[in-house]
C-alpha cells in the first residue's frame, strides 16, 4: 500500500483536530475530485511501520482527537493490510477514527471482504463525490449524497445511524 501523504494536525476532515493518512489509489474517479493525483496506486510512498509508528504518536498526543484515514480509497487497500493498520492504532490509543469512503455504507456490507473492516473503525464519511451536489456550506463532506454514519451503533442497530446533522 502507498500512501499520498500524512498531516499530523488537521481540522478539515473530522471532528477536533486529527492525524489524517491519505491513501494512494482509487478507481472511482469522482468528476472533479479534488485528489486526482491520489488515484495512482503507485502515488506517494511506500506505507511501512515507520509511517505507523508516526501516525501512532501523533494521535497520543492530547490535542489530536483522532484518525481519519481518506485518499484516495481506503477501501480498495488491501482489507487485511488496512485491518492490521487499525488494530495497531486501537491497541495504542483509544481515540475515534473516521474513514472516508466513495462506497456507500450498503455497498461496504454488501462486500463480503470490505465489510470485515467495519468493526475496526467508528465513523463512515460514504459515498463518491458528486460535482452537481457539491455543497460548501455541508461540514466533513463535499456533497450532499455523503452521509457521516456511526458505523458502531449501526452495527448494533442493525440499521444505518446517519450522524451528518448532528455534528
Amino acid at each position: 500500500m502507498n500512501y499520498a501523504q500524512i498531516r499530523h494536525y488537521d481540522t478539515a476532515n473530522g471532528t477536533g483536530i486529527r492525524t489524517t493518512l491519505f491513501v494512494s489509489g482509487c478507481t472511482h474517479n469522482c468528476y472533479n475530485c479534488f485528489n486526482k493525483e491520489y488515484q495512482n496506486f503507485a502515488y506517494g510512498n511506500e506505507f511501512t511501520d515507520k509511517q505507523i509508528e508516526q501516525i501512532i504518536s501523533y494521535v497520543k498526543e492530547e490535542v489530536v482527537s483522532g484518525l481519519t484515514i481518506l485518499g484516495g480509497e481506503p477501501l480498495q487497500q488491501d482489507i487485511d493490510t488496512m485491518i492490521d493498520f487499525l488494530k495497531k492504532v486501537r491497541q495504542e490509543v483509544a481515540k475515534p477514527i473516521w474513514i472516508y469512503s466513495g462506497y456507500t455504507y450498503e455497498e461496504i456490507i454488501a462486500d463480503e471482504d470490505k465489510k470485515r473492516i467495519l468493526p475496526y473503525f467508528d465513523i463512515l464519511v460514504d459515498g463518491r463525490f458528486v460535482e452537481k451536489l457539491k455543497n460548501l456550506k455541508l461540514k466533513f463532506r463535499g456533497s450532499s449524497n455523503q452521509r457521516i454514519i456511526d458505523v458502531k451503533k449501526s452495527i448494533e442497530q442493525n440499521e444505518i445511524v446517519d450522524i451528518s446533522d448532528k455534528l
